[in-house]
């Protein structure tokens, strides 16, 4: 019941392998970063089914600030083989369908577009201090670990029960879906997944942190965005990727994420919503 995704475990399966290869093939340290972010992007690549995203999150995530452009090539091809392989076994790519329309580019929807991609940038540092602060406050109060999780587990049911539904456990997939595909989301909604995560990875249950990002990110984009005159679906999609960018510090990923789950009508608004 806690509010993690799976994608977490799958960059570090994928780092693990690409790392294990690596000391079987005696690689030195230059080609061992090369290979752990082989095998980062590939498992991101037939997780999501993003095989550009997969590509420059490798990349990017790797050292904050400096790009490995000499893994672009291997990357690429480690996602793409992925990313087939993935389809030939069944698995769906992530895809969502936006219910409004793009806005036309002037300078009202780029000033509108920019205001709520600082908005999404603060989320997302609350986001990261919160993560950080509930770890650090359960790991201080209770040492054991088993103990810590119980409690964090005992939290997570008793919010639960206090809200009367399970919107906010797991991944968030339904909220998203419905923010980005029917333009609706609740005004708490980004809070309460804030809290909801942060107590669950904090607790010391692992899991992903980018879909409840994603379900951070379309729950306020879907409500601010209709406040400040962008179409709620569209808000809930730049409110998605913003605070992924934000969250991550990936903003070329980002960019080619928007494209690959959203198609590119929009992809002038969500380039700016990177910048």
């Amino acid at each position: 019941g806690g509010s993690a995704g799976r994608e977490g475990a799958a960059l570090q399966l994928g780092g693990s392998i690409g790392y294990k290869f690596g000391k079987l093939f005696r690689l030195d340290e230059k080609e061992m970063r090369l290979i752990v972010m082989l095998g980062m992007s590939g498992m991101f690549a037939a997780l999501f089914g993003t095989p550009l995203t997969a590509t420059f999150f490798a990349l990017e995530v790797i050292s904050v600030g400096v790009i490995y452009y000499v893994g672009l090539i291997p990357c690429i091809g480690s996602a793409l083989v992925a990313y087939k392989l993935a389809l030939f076994f069944g698995s769906r790519p992530e895809a969502f369908h936006i219910a409004d329309y793009v806005p036309k580019l002037n300078i009202i929807s780029v000033a509108q577009t920019a205001a709520l991609a600082a908005l999404c940038a603060f989320v997302s540092i609350i986001f990261c201090i919160a993560m950080k602060y509930v770890h650090f406050k359960l790991k201080v109060t209770f040492n054991n670990t088993f103990f810590r999780a119980f409690v964090g587990g005992c939290i997570i049911i008793l919010l639960t029960l206090l809200i009367g539904n399970q919107d906010y456990n797991g991944a968030g997939s339904n909220i998203i879906a419905n923010a980005l595909e029917q333009g609706q989301a609740h005004w708490y909604s980004f809070a309460l997944k804030i809290v909801f995560t942060a107590i669950t990875i904090g607790a010391g249950f692992k899991g992903g942190e980018i879909v409840p990002t994603f379900c951070i990110g379309a729950t306020f984009g879907c409500v601010v965005g209709g406040l400040i005159g962008i179409p709620p679906s569209f808000g809930a999609a730049l409110g998605l990727i913003g605070v992924f960018c934000g969250v991550t510090n990936a903003p070329i990923a980002s960019i080619f994420m928007a494209v690959e789950i959203f198609g590119n009508e929009g992809f002038v608004f969500f380039a700016i919503n990177r910048v």
